[in-house]
């Protein structure tokens, strides 16, 4: 990286944030602290219940546990420097940390989608090969899943990070955003970014929108089949499929956005940035929680057991 920092002559950056008005940013500051502490207490007690509730040890909740902790960490890169920005008035961020911080977000979307991919293979076998569900989702292919996700988000930020270091930075380092990403700080580059912008499209954005066509299709077949076996059963299949769908289109929607058009207006690019760091990962907890009802009903069961532990009474009804 000495290379790469030595070529450039930019050693930090300046985060403007979202906003240069006061009141806006306290207002900012306050909701997103609010939304910080939701995001991690919602997905730690959706993780917590399924690992106490032992109906819940199937691949479908392992898997969602999963996207619960990179929700947290998705949370967790940007969000609370900001926070502490708005307080300290400190405003800048070193080279190092800006690529520090290119190199999660691409890690956690990238594990995040493929993690999703997971969910939609996950149900779509559930639901349409029911009998050989069993043999083929088995606890060693959800955990090789999981691993894959992983390693699929580490070679996509590598190669994101590995381009953003041969970037040639000479003065402009004024970051119009939060946090950094590619496509706000790729536009300070010395270069002529339109070539880039059309690599950085090409990568990120094809992939996104293969992705989602994917997923689309996986979910389109999936409720059509429950459509075709109308019965009890499907009710659930139903509303489970529906908030997987509803978790797939949200987080793709700004993803494709973003990529698509790097040279779209800043507004809209700082709305999706904050949609995607702050409102995606307390919105998995909500959707999955509220729309699934053995999720709920665990809840209960934890919050009795809590309940019942504080008061020390014995508890053989439980």
């Amino acid at each position: 990286t000495m290379d790469a920092v030595n070529k450039s002559t930019v050693s930090e950056f300046v985060l403007l944030g979202l906003s240069n008005s006061l009141a806006l940013q306290m207002f900012f500051f306050m909701a997103f602290s609010l939304l910080y502490v939701a995001t991690m207490v919602g997905n730690s007690l959706l993780v917590i219940t399924v690992i106490a509730d032992s109906h819940l040890h199937s691949p479908m909740y392992f898997l969602l546990t999963n996207l619960s902790i990179i929700d947290m960490s998705l949370a967790s890169f940007a969000t609370p420097k900001m926070i502490t920005d708005y307080l300290t008035g400190h405003k800048t961020i070193s080279f190092d940390g800006c690529i520090t911080q290119i190199f999660f977000l691409h890690l956690f979307t990238g594990t995040e989608i493929i993690l999703l991919m997971a969910m939609s293979f996950d149900r779509y076998i559930a639901i349409c090969k029911p009998l050989h569900y069993a043999s083929i989702v088995s606890p060693q292919v959800c955990v090789a899943l999981v691993v894959a996700s992983w390693i699929v988000g580490i070679m996509h930020s590598m190669s994101q990070v590995i381009f953003a270091l041969t970037l040639p930075f000479c003065g402009p380092n004024e970051v119009d955003s939060f946090f950094c990403d590619l496509p706000v700080v790729f536009q300070l580059a010395c270069v002529d970014t339109y070539v880039l912008g059309l690599f950085m499209i090409s990568t990120s954005g094809i992939i996104a929108l293969s992705c989602f066509i994917l997923l689309f299709n996986s979910y389109v077949i999936v409720l059509v089949t429950i459509k075709q076996h109308s019965s009890r059963g499907s009710s659930k299949a139903l509303s489970t499929c529906t908030a997987h769908f509803i978790v797939v289109f949200m987080f793709f929607g700004p993803c494709i956005f973003i990529y698509m058009w790097p040279q779209n207006s800043f507004l809209i690019e700082k709305v999706l940035s904050v949609f995607y760091t702050i409102f995606t990962p307390i919105m998995n907890p909500v959707i999955y929680s509220l729309r699934n009802q053995e999720v709920k009903t665990a809840l209960k069961k934890l919050k009795n057991r809590f309940l019942n532990s504080n008061k020390a009474t014995p508890s053989c009804h439980f």
